[in-house]
């Protein structure tokens, strides 16, 4: 008896460890820049850099990054944020996360030839990580016209409602990462006057039959009205999901200025939840002469309120602020970025939605897209002539991905951009959750020149 316990006991604690050997361990969280090469227009004043991860991190990462110039000096005619101390960057990688970002700064008023550069190296990481093959980035201080890339977007924490809009320039290899809950509204720079609502934070609006903002109080708003998404409200609180600006919430700024009335908004929402007044704010826009908009602007439980004055301004799409902490930028220049990738209330059948993993087309900056099902690396630049290209911000939308069944990107299909430049790039989608090899906030992307704009 006791020697067949004895064998039992032996065979427990061989199939135990035979269990334990059995569970895979994980793969090396690499770590390398999104791209190797970058291009910091003339017209820009700034560039963001990321560093990635493979994989979120569990603890803090710190990262060592030298940096060399070409032809610039260090606080001359750029500098970083953070700071560089002896042409080395000390950086971390918040845990959580899976990317660092940093950022190079022209001074103002210097001239440059063009052909000056910055080569940004690894230098080390934290005893978890292993350096993958992107440790090296060279950033010209001139636009550049990539011939293509791949890119791990920079979404930042959140997962599947990721704290960041990621705006995306393919011929610079450039990516914009932007906290979605940075802004309040976004004024129109072009011809007409219109004001937009915070889609990716679900925000929503109701007017009030006033015009004297100190007026309006919690008794002028059924709070309720304000709730959006899980099948409550309705798309006349939101902004056109497909973005129309002839659809906007707030309808266009009037030159009579006894025309605008008072709106109360909700700056965040998408799970159906009823604001509190607290929470909420009250806002009034009159035009500012035929070059801009006067905003007021206060809590609605406040009887006093604030303005500010925006300026339009020709080289973006919108001017963008804050209740908090008034301008803010947001959008890079309007022929700097071809798409956004984020999470933004959509729709589901006849319903505001809030949807993760959105893509909008650049489509007041002149991109267009084209949805082609079949093989990414056959498309070639014999085949544009019979690409049917669509002005539609919405073309890309959540086509790209599955997120019930067989969740992943789709690879029957890709998509070809022509930028503002007239540029055309074809786009495939690599991956964006662990089912499809990725990490949820943070897809990444493959992309090729097919024609350089003339």
């Amino acid at each position: 008896m006791k020697h067949l316990l004895s064998c039992l006991l032996g065979f427990a604690l061989l199939m135990g460890a035979a269990c334990k050997k059995a569970v895979p361990s994980l793969p090396d969280n690499t770590l390398g820049f999104s791209t190797s090469t970058q291009g910091l227009g003339t017209a820009d004043a700034s560039i963001d850099i990321s560093l990635n991860l493979s994989r979120a991190t569990d603890v803090a990462i710190p990262v060592v990054v030298d940096l060399t110039g070409s032809g610039v000096t260090y606080d001359t005619e750029f500098t970083t944020e953070p700071a560089a101390v002896a042409n080395t960057l000390n950086l971390t990688i918040p845990a959580g996360s899976a990317s660092v970002t940093f950022k190079v700064v022209k001074k103002p008023g210097i001239f440059l030839q063009g052909n000056e550069s910055l080569t940004f190296k690894v230098k080390s990481a934290g005893a978890q990580i292993v350096l993958g093959t992107t440790t090296e980035l060279k950033l010209s201080f001139s636009a550049i016209t990539s011939t293509g890339s791949e890119l791990t977007l920079n979404g930042g924490e959140g997962g599947s409602a990721a704290i960041n809009s990621v705006y995306v320039d393919l011929s610079a290899n450039g990516q914009t990462a932007v906290k979605r809950t940075s802004w309040d509204l976004g004024f129109y720079s072009g011809a007409d006057f219109r004001v937009i609502l915070n889609n990716t934070t679900a925000a929503s609006v109701v007017a009030v039959n006033k015009t004297d903002i100190n007026a309006v109080t919690a008794t002028d708003v059924t709070l309720a009205n304000l709730e959006l998404g899980q099948g409550k409200g309705s798309f006349a609180i939101i902004d056109d999901v497909n973005g129309d600006l002839s659809k906007t919430a707030i309808p266009a700024i009037s030159a009579t200025d006894s025309e605008n009335k008072v709106y109360v908004i909700s700056r965040a929402n998408g799970t159906g939840a009823t604001p509190l007044a607290a929470d909420v704010y009250k806002i009034r826009v009159l035009r500012n002469g035929t070059t801009g908009y006067t905003l007021q602007y206060a809590k609605l439980t406040e009887t006093t309120f604030k303005t500010l004055t925006i300026t339009k301004n020709a080289v973006s799409n919108f001017s963008f602020i804050s209740f908090d902490t008034g301008a803010v930028s947001v959008e890079p220049a309007k022929d700097r970025w071809d798409f956004v990738w984020g999470y933004s209330i959509y729709f589901t059948g006849t319903l505001p939605y809030a949807f993760s993993d959105l893509v909008f087309v650049n489509h007041l900056g002149g991109v267009t897209t084209a949805e082609v099902v079949g093989s990414y690396d056959a498309y070639a630049e014999a085949n544009i002539a019979t690409t049917t290209f669509s002005n539609s911000r919405n073309t890309i939308g959540s086509n790209w991905r599955v997120t019930q069944g067989t969740v992943g990107v789709k690879t029957d299909r890709f998509y070809v951009i022509k930028d503002a430049a007239g540029n055309v790039y074809k786009l495939k989608f690599i991956s964006f959750t662990t089912q499809d090899g990725g990490t949820r906030g943070y897809p990444k992307i493959q992309y090729a020149l097919v024609k350089k704009g003339a």
